[in-house]
């Protein structure tokens, strides 16, 4: 059954449209891949019988929920086998407020990575969502008594994140600035000053491009890690770079010299970058385009 655009039932997809892409977006940990669920959830939503529907927001967001259960199953494979450091999509947040209901921190979706399919279901739509037992029971057909040990499992993982920390925007873009030139010129005596001792950080190249395979730790590590980027030839070409926030934290995203894009976010406490967020993936960074072209 086909409905026009302007029709009620399209609108209560529209109205939940949001927290059905913020479901998605923590479940599979890419931007285009939860637009492509929402987007499959939209087009199951108009072959309902909305009449039969007691609960259009509930109905919606089990039908994504299982979308991306399914989909995960699917590509456990390759996420087993994924070359290197994991790190999620990156997601614009300055100007899409809307679209995050609540923590969308690099931190929580690595944690979220390291569960189980139906563990990191159960504790998003419980703990983040608030949906009841009695919800999560009906969305991933399993007793309440199975839900309540999926959640609290998933929480011993979970809990172990730091609370992100709110940084002022000017601080952020100050901050990410300095880096950034510190970073491409190898300035150690700048770096030192702005990074944490015990900074980390972590790239995600997804075989396509170099990367790190493994985080670096220190502020030492990071250092010398950087400064050997600087010494290479290509370093000294001149890229083009804009300030943002990804994920809630602020951010570079640059053109390398040979046209890939690179998303670095950082994580800032007490004045200092703590951790560095590198994302090179062509796959994972292709959206932000329009970045750029600002």
């Amino acid at each position: 059954m086909t409905r026009s655009e302007s029709q009620p039932e399209d609108r209560a997809f529209v109205d939940v449209q949001p927290r059905l892409f913020a479901v998605a977006y923590r479940m599979l940990g890419s931007v285009s891949d939860a637009e492509d669920i929402v987007q499959d959830s939209y087009l199951r939503w108009r072959r309902v019988d909305t009449e039969q529907v007691r609960d259009e927001t509930g109905y919606l967001i089990r039908v994504v929920t299982r979308l991306c259960l399914d989909h995960l199953r699917a590509a456990r494979a390759v996420r087993e086998v994924y070359p290197g450091e994991w790190l999620p999509e990156p997601l614009i947040t300055e100007d899409a407020t809307e679209r995050l209901d609540r923590d969308v921190s690099v931190a929580l979706l690595m944690a979220l990575e390291r569960l189980s399919p139906l563990e990191r279901a159960a504790f998003l739509l419980h703990d983040v969502f608030e949906h009841s037992y009695d919800d999560l029971s009906e969305t991933l057909k399993r007793s309440q008594g199975s839900c309540r040990q999926l959640v609290s499992r998933a929480r011993k993982h979970v809990e172990q994140v730091k609370p992100r920390v709110r940084v002022e925007r000017e601080q952020g873009e100050e901050l990410a600035k300095a880096f950034f030139d510190a970073a491409k010129s190898g300035d150690t005596k700048h770096l030192t000053n702005l990074l944490a001792r015990d900074v980390q950080l972590h790239s995600d190249g997804g075989g396509k491009i170099i990367a790190t395979l493994n985080p670096i730790y220190g502020r030492d590590k990071v250092i010398r890690f950087f400064a050997g980027l600087a010494r290479k030839p290509s370093a000294a070409q001149s890229v083009t770079w804009v300030f943002c926030w990804l994920n809630g934290l602020p951010a570079i995203l640059n053109r390398e010299p040979g046209g890939s894009l690179q998303a670095t976010s950082l994580k800032i406490e007490k004045g200092r970058i703590a951790t560095i967020y590198m994302v090179r993936n062509p796959d994972k960074t292709q959206h932000l385009e329009k970045l750029l072209s600002r």
